[in-house]
């Protein structure tokens, strides 16, 4: 082959792969023809990495159910000092708060959870989010007090949820009747309910007489699943910036307000909750909703103070 023959081939080669380069740019551009094809046998072909594990795994509600590093131990025997709190509402009752903590008494504080406990510990199972928590503590509190021998913590929280999902056939009524059959078949009654809910249904405008309609539909699935013991009703509607899903500013005297303090007077077995939204201030929260260490150690015992008060013993 000549010197002038191989030029010439390289001359054309560099023809081609140009032209090839143009092609290709210009039907990636277009989405023309043989580029949908060599993409999609290119998505075909590709490996796609595994994601990274993770300790939790999570339901269709996005509630943790595991935790590989839970303590898992016999559920305690309940006696006449033992405190069993069912724990229903939306983020602030669930796993979305600035601190941790973990049992300070072992099992003496427990994460109940499908039929089985844990040493209780944040994050709690049966709640959204993989944060922070204030039960546990509570659960300590209560314990240190010398009141109870052992806290049995059962939490069915979910993050955003208005209080028209907890009523008779809403979605998260069917879960709370299914935490309450899982209670009863482990051998426990519930001794209170301490609800906290309402920042939602303050963003979403609902009315007070449909506030308080709901959520006493809710107390009558209670009742028919024989739970008549003290319900504690928080006052909560502070959740602030669209970041939160709220607004940027709160009005205290709101509908849902009314209808949380009201609330007690309507039946004898409802009793004032923790009021968040005057216990707390600016730096108590850590983004303007959530309750950061601060408030998590207010929230926890006030909350104490209340179920030692309604046991007939004050709390220091």
């Amino acid at each position: 082959m000549t010197t002038s023959t191989r030029w010439l081939l390289l001359v054309l080669g560099a023809v081609a792969l140009l032209g090839a380069f143009t092609a290709g740019g210009m039907t990636g551009r277009r989405d023309l023809p043989p580029w949908p094809q060599l993409s999609v046998l290119k998505g075909r072909l590709a490996v796609t990495p595994p994601p990274p594990e993770s300790r939790y795994r999570f339901d269709a509600n996005g509630r943790i159910v595991a935790d590989e590093t839970k303590t898992h131990v016999v559920c305690p025997a309940q006696s006449a000092r033992t405190a069993v709190l069912l724990v229903l509402g939306q983020s602030n009752a669930a796993n979305h708060a600035g601190q941790r903590y973990r049992s300070a008494y072992g099992n003496h504080v427990v994460n109940f959870f499908e039929r089985q406990c844990f040493v209780a510990a944040s994050p709690l199972l049966g709640a959204t989010d993989t944060k922070g928590e204030y039960w546990t503590e509570l659960g300590n509190l209560l314990v240190a007090s010398g009141t109870f021998d052992t806290v049995v913590i059962a939490p069915l929280a979910f993050d955003g949820s208005e209080v028209a999902r907890w009523v008779d056939g809403g979605d998260l009524n069917a879960l709370l009747i299914d935490t309450m059959a899982h209670l009863g078949s482990a051998g426990y009654r519930v001794t209170e309910v301490l609800w906290h809910q309402g920042e939602m249904d303050y963003v979403l405008g609902t009315s007070a007489q449909d506030y308080s309609d709901r959520f006493l539909s809710m107390i009558g699935t209670l009742r028919t699943y024989g739970i008549a013991v003290p319900v504690y009703v928080s006052v909560a509607s502070v959740c602030l910036e669209p970041s939160n899903g709220g607004f940027k500013a709160h009005a205290a005297h709101n509908p849902i307000v009314r209808a949380q303090a009201a609330l007690p007077a309507l039946d004898s077995t409802l009793r004032p909750g923790v009021n968040t939204d005057t216990l707390l201030d600016d730096l108590d929260r850590f983004d303007d909703c959530h309750i950061g260490g601060s408030g998590t150690d207010k929230v926890a015992r006030a909350w104490a103070d209340l179920l030692l008060n309604g046991r007939g013993k004050v709390g220091g």
